[in-house]
């Protein structure tokens, strides 16, 4: 338990998480340009431009490629699985949002008579284009590259 500590001196994962941070926050801004207000929400909440899934895996392969060497076995695991959560994000979760804005669209008309059934209505936004996912990725190793490796 005393080792605890010492994960706020992780460079890697420090960089990493400001990553995936600052993709969320920027999100703000994409609402706010986009629809022309402020949406807090947007913080806390998965889906959107940037995928701060993309920024945060990336972010830390690239950490891990720049610290420990591009040719080393944690690199790959690294890699490997950021490729595995930028997929997930653009295609499985991506399907999921399409599916669950259908049955939300079932469930508006078809129970439109029925105002007993009130179900909570399911999340649409679920996943990321394939764009989304990209900046994230952008972003991600901008990011590592500009905090740098820690030596």
């Amino acid at each position: 338990m005393q080792d605890f500590g010492n994960i706020l001196n992780n460079h890697v994962l420090m960089v990493a998480l400001f990553s995936c941070v600052l993709a969320q926050v920027l999100k703000v801004f994409v609402e706010l340009a986009k629809h022309g207000k402020v949406n807090l929400r947007s913080l806390v909440t998965t889906g959107g431009m940037p995928s701060a899934h993309s920024a945060f895996v990336t972010s830390l392969a690239t950490g891990v490629g720049q610290t420990l060497g591009w040719e080393t076995a944690e690199f790959a695991i690294a890699a490997i699985f950021a490729i595995i959560v930028m997929y997930d994000a653009a295609g499985v979760r991506q399907a999921a949002g399409k599916q669950a804005r259908v049955l939300n669209q079932i469930i508006d008309e078809f129970f439109q008579e029925h105002p007993e059934f009130n179900e909570n209505r399911l999340k649409e936004l679920l996943g990321h284009t394939p764009f989304q996912v990209i900046v994230g990725l952008v972003l991600g190793v901008a990011i590592s590259w500009i905090a740098g490796p820690a030596y």
